[in-house]
């Protein structure tokens, strides 16, 4: 059965654990469990498959994903834990400090100067923890 013209479901699932797994810094095997313990079974699965979905698209690259993400966590605002997790995994995927201020910055101007502000200070602060070598 098909989700969509690219993904098939059982793919998708496993994508998703996949996903979750690199960013959790946990095996895949684990991920489930983690959603459990968190939030309940189903929604670790709609997690799961939405991530699937999400991430394993190629018309974006990981980097770019990944940049996308803490844009939408900063406009967001109130995730600043979830933000923290990504910015890690931007990192993961090919970012790097500069292009991570400066987004923040752009920000600014868009989503307002507390909203960027607080997503600076939580990039900063996780790349002096990566840099650091604490996580």
């Amino acid at each position: 059965m098909l989700c969509d013209t690219r993904v098939h479901v059982d793919d998708r699932y496993e994508r998703g654990l996949d996903a979750y797994a690199s960013q959790f810094g946990i095996s895949r095997e684990d991920v489930p469990q983690w959603f459990r313990d968190r939030y309940g079974e189903q929604f670790g699965t709609e997690a799961i498959n939405a991530a699937g979905g999400a991430w394993g698209d190629d018309r974006l690259s990981l980097r770019d994903r990944s940049l996308v993400v803490v844009t939408a966590l900063i406009a967001q605002g109130g995730v600043e834990e979830r933000l923290r997790g990504h910015v890690r995994w931007a990192i993961d995927h090919g970012s790097n400090r500069d292009e991570l201020e400066a987004l923040a910055a752009l920000l600014a101007v868009y989503v307002g100067y507390a909203r960027a502000s607080v997503g600076l200070e939580i990039i900063r602060e996780e790349l002096d923890r990566l840099e650091a070598g604490t996580q």
